[in-house]
Parts: structure tokens; sequence; C-alpha cells
């Protein structure tokens, strides 16, 4: 397996600096996220304090950012990190299909939209699960609940149609799901709470119980602290000094995921402090590799 010199998690213009910088670098870099980069970018009307772009609409920057990418030959690969483990002089970031080597991480994956559900996190790896690839086979032909926060979960309830008997699909979306499997019911539901029950999950909404063998919470995000054991963070924020590392050495993160202000010139520049704190980092890394 290759090793990445830094890889970085999220798209947005936080993940986007940070890649441009290391690249500049000449950094081996993993980018992961979506081909699309930011839809909080691409939906805003007109950005009035980037300098050197006075209202720009959010769209054409967005482009801006793509094409920039493209011009300087950075690939992003679209996948969901679920884990990051820190392995002494490397990290191992685990997705939905694949596992990944890196040197350094930063996190610029911005907020989790919405809090963890009550009893998510204490039941995670116990009637829980961030993954639907990584865990379907241990529930072959069991009962599953997917809590779907897009309509891309759609593809990962049907994979897991093919292997367990009955998929409870939960859309928090107004669109109506589309399924092929004749073992998916999909329920409507506002979720309040999981709980684990006589050795099954329970998934409570505000219109009735869905019980099963697994809930698969799928986002686009997972919260900083379940993304990263010992990570520290502060509410749905991660914990940051001035140079944009954590209290996990090779670790660093920026843009939303570090706190207030949301805005895009301030991700912008917090991207690029991080990865020059990275390239620092790796430098002093190879010197104690001597």
């Amino acid at each position: 397996m290759s090793r990445y010199d830094i890889a970085i998690i999220g798209t947005g213009p936080a993940g986007v600096s940070a890649a441009l910088t290391a690249k500049n670098r000449n950094k081996s870099i993993l980018i992961i996220g979506k081909k699309e980069l930011s839809n909080k970018v691409l939906k805003s009307h007109k950005i009035l304090n980037y300098p050197g772009l006075p209202d720009i609409a959010g769209e054409d920057l967005v482009a801006a950012m793509r094409k920039h990418l493209d011009s300087m030959g950075i690939e992003i690969t679209e996948e969901q990190v679920t884990n990051v483990y820190a392995m002494g002089d490397y990290f191992a970031l685990q997705c939905a299909k694949e596992m990944y080597e890196a040197s350094t991480v930063i996190i610029a994956s911005g907020v989790m939209q919405g809090k963890p559900l009550p009893g998510e996190e204490a039941n995670l790896g116990r009637g829980v699960s961030y993954c639907a690839t990584c865990d379907a086979a241990l529930y072959k032909g069991k009962e599953t609940t997917v809590l779907g926060y897009s309509r891309k979960e759609e593809e990962e309830a049907s994979f897991l149609a093919e292997l367990t008997d009955k998929v409870y699909y939960v859309p928090t979306y107004q669109e109506d799901p589309e399924f092929s499997p004749d073992n998916i019911e999909v329920i409507r539901g506002i979720p309040k709470e999981i709980r684990r029950e006589d050795n099954k999950s329970v998934l409570v909404l505000d219109s009735r119980e869905v019980v099963s063998d697994v809930v698969f919470v799928l986002r686009d995000s997972v919260s900083p602290g379940q993304l990263v054991p010992g990570l520290e963070t502060e509410g749905a924020h991660i914990k940051t000094a001035r140079d944009m590392s954590t209290n996990i050495p090779g670790l660093f993160a920026a843009g939303d995921i570090t706190g207030t202000p949301y805005q895009d010139a301030k991700s912008v520049g917090e991207g690029n402090v991080a990865a020059l704190t990275a390239v620092s980092y790796l430098t002093e890394l190879a010197k104690k590799q001597k």
C-alpha cells in the first residue's frame, strides 16, 4: 500500500486550499471528498468579503476552485472516511471501499450537520454503524435499519438488501426514495433516539419504534470525536493551536470544523496554514527517521 505525505479530508475551501499549498510544496497528497466541492459555497448567492473577488457568486467561486485543482492535476477521491487511526509515524484512514495510509492528516470536513442522536455514540460498534459497505457482511440474513440523510444513501440500502433479510429505510429528506429490492420498507418519521434492548437496536421515531439487529446511520460526515479516537474537541469543533495542529502529532484541522466564524476566507487561510505546518512536521519526521 502506497503511503501519502498528506491526506486531506474535505473538499470545501479549507481542503482545497490545503491541497493546493501541499501540491506546491511537492508533497504527495490524497484529498477525499465530493467532486462537486462545497454545497455550502455553491448555494451562496454572493460572497462579499473574499479578497480580490468582490460580489462573487458561490457557484463561480466553486468553478474557479475546481479549475485551479484541475490545472495542478489534483484529483479528488470520492469516499467517506469513517475512522482515522494514529499508528505512530503514520495514519490509517478507513473508508467504505478501501484503507489508505498517510504520514499526516488534515481534517477539513466542515461541521457535521445535526448532533448525534441520543444513544448513537454510546452504541457505536454494538448495534450502530456508520458504514454499510464495511459491516454489511456481519448482518447477513438479519434485519437492518438505515437512517439516510441524503438520496445517495439509497444505494447503500440496496446493497444491504442483497445480503440481509430485511431493510427498514428511514429517510430524513423530503424526496421519495426509489428502490428495486422488495425487501426494503420505507418508514417516515423524525429520529429521536437509538436504544439497545434485548440484543436488538431500536431506532425511536416520533411516529413509531423500528427494531432490528443494527442501525446504519449514514451521514456525509462523522463527528470528529468518533472519527479520530483520542482527538480533543470542543463541542462539534476540533480544538487547534494557531498553526492548526491538534493534540495528536501529525494531525491538523482547518475550516469550519475548527469553529466560528464560518467564513470562506477564514477557511482558505486555515487550510494554507495547516498544509504548511504539515510540511514542517514531515521535515522533522524525516530527520528523526534518519
